[in-house]
């Protein structure tokens, strides 16, 4: 699970800044950072208030965070179109989605 990459890539997808987002999740820039760096594994309850900071809500994040093979007995198509419908209540179009 890349929890970090997840972050980021909503962060980005948002146009906010890791000073926005940590200000919103009270914690510091240099913790978000090193979360999104993957360099450190946050809590459920760090994982809920940056969710809440980026206004996305927390299984966006969990699907965004997936790798393959822990999606399970779910199929390859199937966890490509979860993957899509998250990246949608990112407000991301589907073909720019496509291509990430």
């Amino acid at each position: 699970m890349n929890v970090g990459q997840a972050i980021r890539r909503c962060r980005t997808q948002r146009g906010a800044s890791q000073s926005e987002v940590a200000h919103r999740a009270n914690c510091s820039v240099s913790y978000l950072s090193l979360l999104e760096n993957n360099k450190r594994d946050p809590t459920l309850s760090t994982i809920i208030r940056i969710a809440q900071a980026l206004c996305v809500p927390v299984g966006v994040l969990f699907v965004l965070a997936s790798d393959k093979e822990e999606m399970g007995a779910i199929d390859a198509h199937l966890t490509g179109e979860l993957e899509k419908s998250a990246l949608a209540a990112l407000g991301v179009p589907a073909k720019q989605a496509a291509n990430d």
